[in-house]
């Protein structure tokens, strides 16, 4: 039952860091280090910076307040 239990609370936990894309630093850090071995990898800020800087070029790559 515990363990029952605790899979759900991982699958909720998953779910609600995907749905917030809350995640993206990881997926990101994946792909340089697969994709792009010898690339300095960013901190969480300076790629947060990145997305931010992206999607204020471009709305249409992310939503956009105001």
């Amino acid at each position: 039952m515990r363990s029952a239990l605790v899979r759900v609370a991982r699958s909720v936990r998953w779910y609600v860091r995907e749905l917030t894309d809350e995640s993206a630093y990881e997926r990101y850090v994946a792909h340089v280090r697969k994709d792009h071995p010898q690339a300095e990898v960013p901190s969480r800020r300076e790629f947060e910076r990145m997305r931010t800087d992206r999607q204020e070029e471009d709305p249409r790559q992310g939503f956009r307040c105001c």
